[in-house]
């Protein structure tokens, strides 16, 4: 905890536009969120991470979810199916290709979810799961939502990593 983030840089969005670490230099906070088209934990999240983004937008907070499944064996996460999903979910933050995984493995990702939060000087400060329950109503820890609340206010991250769960990232 606290090693400077991996960078990366080209990677191509649904919108068309490509991006880096340093597209993001005038953030506070990037979450960086390794997802997937076709797992059950992902789609049962999909509002909540949208409602995160909406949620601290305002406080220079950004989201930057990334598929890095391997589109040959995981047809649901081929580029076009991304932009299906955006389309139908309104995502409200970019959704980008790690098309050879070289993202996910910089940083460790094993499954779908699974978030890394950086600081303003891109220092890794939290990773892991989102919160405790794909079940909605069964959220009773907000895991990623207290890592950006203790980081907006000058803390520590008091919980800085925790085991995520979802669905392996298709190598």
């Amino acid at each position: 905890m606290g090693a400077e983030a991996p960078d990366f840089g080209n990677l191509l969005g649904v919108d068309g536009e490509r991006y880096s670490l340093s597209s993001f230099q005038d953030k506070r906070l990037l979450v960086l969120l390794f997802i997937s088209n076709g797992c059950p934990t992902v789609k049962a999240c999909q509002d909540r991470i949208i409602k995160i983004q909406k949620d601290y937008s305002g406080k220079k907070v950004q989201l930057l979810a990334l598929n890095s499944n391997n589109s040959y064996l995981s047809p649901a996460d081929t580029y076009a199916e991304m932009v299906l999903r955006v389309q139908q979910k309104g995502f409200n933050f970019p959704y980008v290709k790690d098309e050879d995984r070289t993202v996910a493995r910089a940083y460790g990702a094993i499954c779908t979810p699974h978030v890394f939060l950086l600081d303003e000087e891109r220092r890794l400060r939290y990773k892991g799961r989102i919160d405790d329950s794909r079940n909605p109503e069964r959220v009773t820890v907000s895991d990623l939502r207290n890592a950006i609340d203790n980081l907006l206010a000058n803390k520590s991250v008091r919980v800085s990593e925790t085991t995520p769960f979802g669905c392996s990232i298709v190598w």
